[in-house]
């Protein structure tokens, strides 16, 4: 009779232990397919840092098994990394030019392309106007001897800076006086701490300058509207969580961030 209930009660505890075993495979599974999460990298013109990390935010919080991943710098030294095989899902420029260069290289997915946003190009100088600047003809006067653009070459905002001081008749004459930043963070940074004496910016930019630290002086005609277009790059292996955030950045939510920070979000 012992030896029976011995092994009755040996016969509940293994069961007991077997059903807590599977309990806790159970759970663990569970856990791990609620944690599994997939991470893109966008890489975003320097000029979109603030609201696309806004964006990006908002979309984690609504979209928690897709993690974001931002890289920030001159739309052409972006367009470069991606040429050179960096692991890219998404590409958000500050200028056509860099994705038309890609598609023309089979390099972004077919049809994912779309334009989400404008700006506009602002001429601005340091707090108190030390140089007395009141146009973009004043740039010629000997009392400037030092004006920011971007790098022409790989950061849009220089290009498009360059594209209207040439159709003025301005460029032969300023170019020696430029100083050239590697993006429009970097010329916005020279004008917040006065080491020019006047620079090219976005409007965007301008408004998140250190309070009291530029002054705008006039908005600046450009010969190419300033627009940003974004597509999925056809190396990326996650496509279809590329195009969940390119749909979320085109949302009322993205267009709103970007209103926020002065863009003009396109329909």
């Amino acid at each position: 009779m012992a030896k029976k209930s011995s092994g009755i009660i040996i016969g509940l505890i293994t069961a007991i232990l077997l059903s807590a075993m599977l309990l806790f495979a159970g759970c663990v599974s569970d856990s791990s397919s609620a944690e599994e999460t997939t991470t893109i990298t966008v890489s975003a013109a320097s000029s979109l840092t603030d609201a696309m990390t806004d964006i990006a935010a908002a979309f984690e919080e609504d979209n928690p098994n897709i993690n974001v991943e931002l890289n920030f710098a001159a739309s052409g030294s972006l367009r470069q990394q991606i040429e050179g095989g960096a692991p890219v899902d998404v590409f958000a420029s500050a200028s056509k030019k860099h994705v038309d260069i890609l598609e023309d290289e089979n390099l972004t997915s077919a049809g994912s392309r779309t334009n989400f946003a404008s700006n506009s190009l602002v001429l601005i100088v340091p707090a108190g106007n030390p140089s007395n600047i009141s146009s973009v003809e004043d740039l010629t006067s000997d009392a400037v001897t030092k004006v920011s653009i971007g790098n022409p070459e790989t950061a849009p905002v220089g290009k498009y800076a360059k594209e209207s001081l040439t159709d003025s008749g301005l460029w032969d004459e300023l170019e020696e006086k430029m100083v050239y930043g590697e993006n429009v963070r970097q010329v916005l940074t020279y004008l917040e701490t006065g080491d020019v004496d006047a620079g090219f910016v976005y409007m965007t930019d301008a408004k998140i300058a250190k309070e009291n630290s530029i002054e705008i002086i006039t908005t600046v005609p450009t010969v190419t509207e300033i627009i940003y277009p974004v597509c999925i790059i056809d190396s990326s292996e996650n496509k279809e969580e590329a195009q969940v955030f390119l749909d979320y950045l085109t949302s009322e939510t993205g267009k709103q961030i970007l209103t926020d920070y002065g863009f003009t979000a396109e329909n």
